[in-house]
């Protein structure tokens, strides 16, 4: 009776938003196939901190500097707070608040890519490489094809981020933002595992 009421008096309801899933399949499909190409990678390294080289892969690990690894893990846990609160606001409002918080999900990101340049860097100069045994290979090469991602991830922040600065409709926000912030997630995780494996184990 009070809808009734409310429609007759020329009142317009409104009903909540519908919850979906962020961004669309096409994301999921790729993420899906690149954690799965991941747990491959990550299987590896695991067996050979268990294996014949266990030794040498303890040795090798002592010589990362683990603060180093806790400070990337930071910057990327906190861009990706700062993705996930851009998303949130473009939901509800329109304003320039929406395109500094993917500022500083880019911010991060750039932080990060120097913190690990560094870190290359410093082995590098005292004669570490990829070459020096099995485990400088898998640090080199997996922390790589993460750091590509990583470059990956900048630029579709970027995209983002100019997407949020014109007026955003549902579709924009399901194409664009929301799908680009799910793969800027996926980032993340891949270098939390990553972390473990090298850092902690």
């Amino acid at each position: 009776m009070m809808d009734c009421a409310a429609k007759s008096k020329g009142e317009v309801t409104t009903s909540p938003p519908q919850k979906h899933i962020p961004g669309e399949l096409g994301i999921w499909v790729f993420v899906a196939g690149d954690l799965m190409v991941f747990a491959a990678f990550f299987v590896v390294i695991a067996l050979g901190h268990n294996g014949e080289q266990a030794e040498i892969f303890a040795q090798s690990r002592a010589t990362l500097d683990m603060w180093v690894g806790v400070l990337n893990t930071f910057l990327l846990l906190t861009g990706s707070w700062f993705v996930a609160k851009g998303v949130e606001k473009s939901r509800t409002a329109h304003d320039s608040a929406i395109s500094r918080y993917f500022s500083l999900g880019i911010l991060c990101g750039l932080l990060f890519v120097a913190n690990k340049s560094f870190e290359w860097g410093a082995k590098i100069i005292v004669g570490i490489n990829p070459m020096t045994n099995d485990f400088f290979m898998y640090y080199f090469v997996f922390t790589g094809i993460h750091l590509l991602h990583v470059f990956v991830g900048l630029g579709v922040l970027l995209l983002v981020r100019n997407a949020s600065k014109r007026p955003i409709t549902a579709r924009n926000r399901n194409r664009t933002i929301e799908t680009g912030a799910t793969f800027w997630h996926l980032v993340d995780l891949l270098w939390i595992v990553l972390f473990a494996l090298f850092y902690l184990l």
